[in-house]
């Protein structure tokens, strides 16, 4: 069994230990469970006793496991499709960011540094995502009406979401709280450059010496780097350069072979059972 999520998948989990015994099991832990679930719910943390191997999707995830629970962790990298980088045009830059409104994202961040920047005619902000908050939407929309260089484009099909990233210069990534970002992953694998938040879901994927980090919820830290991406051809360069050598990191045959090895692992040599339901 594969389980996707341990506090969410924790019925099954306990039913499959139950009617299967030893049978090999995986817990796949998401952005949630790391950062917030099993430090607090009783559920997700039986689901980690419980599994022979615990997948996380950032290169930092198993730092957040008990010490006792580490040699089961390991690491595989969600993957997309390649998709060609474009010619972008030098009359402005354009920002996105990609990401549902609710608080994990964070928002406002991006919000406020686009209100640090409304006077630069030579920059652009979108931001793509559905308002799960009702609050946040009204903030957004308010947002794109006070600012003339914001459009707030609502939720989008994911091919649009796609080529959006692949005709912006840089992808703005804000979140509190991520297990490993597929927009991220998405930026990377377009040629992309990112500036993200400097939490591990992202520093995981991104690599420790990413140089376009900000810390949570500093507008001020990235209205300066979205600043330098546009006055600093240098710098544009290089977050691209690095974005063409991690791209590798998440093709779909990395994801694949690194998923088969823990499979593998399990079918030809399960674990002994530590815990019983």
């Amino acid at each position: 069994m594969i389980a996707l999520h341990a506090r969410r998948s924790a019925a099954s989990i306990r039913a499959w230990r139950a009617q299967r015994g030893s049978a090999p099991l995986a817990a796949v832990l998401t952005g949630t469970d790391l950062y917030r679930d099993i430090a607090v719910d009783a559920d997700a943390q039986r689901s980690l006793q419980l599994a022979d191997a615990l997948v996380v999707l950032n290169g930092h995830g198993t730092q957040r496991l008990p010490a006792s629970l580490q040699a089961r962790a390991h690491v595989v990298l969600q993957s997309c499709t390649a998709r060609r980088a474009l010619c972008k045009t030098s009359r402005h830059l354009r920002v996105l960011m990609v990401g549902h409104l609710r608080d994990e994202k964070d928002p406002r961040t991006y919000w406020r540094a686009a209100e640090r920047l409304a006077a630069r005619g030579d920059l652009r902000f979108d931001h793509i995502g559905g308002s799960l908050d009702a609050a946040l939407g009204e903030e957004a929309a308010r947002v794109a009406t006070r600012l003339p260089n914001f459009r707030w484009l609502g939720p989008q099909p994911h091919e649009v979401v796609r080529r959006h990233i692949q005709a912006a210069h840089v992808l703005a990534h804000t979140s509190r709280m991520e297990g490993g970002a597929h927009v991220v992953i998405e930026a990377l694998r377009s040629g992309t450059p990112v500036i993200a938040s400097r939490i591990d879901g992202n520093l995981g994927l991104l690599g420790d010496d990413w140089p376009a980090s900000f810390d949570v919820g500093d507008d001020a830290a990235l209205a300066t780097l979205i600043e330098r991406a546009r006055d600093e051809p240098a710098m544009l360069v290089d977050l691209q350069r690095r974005a063409v050598e991690r791209a590798p990191l998440f093709a779909p045959e990395a994801e694949r072979e690194a998923l088969m090895r823990i499979v593998r692992g399990l079918i030809e040599a399960p674990t002994e059972r530590r815990e019983t339901p």
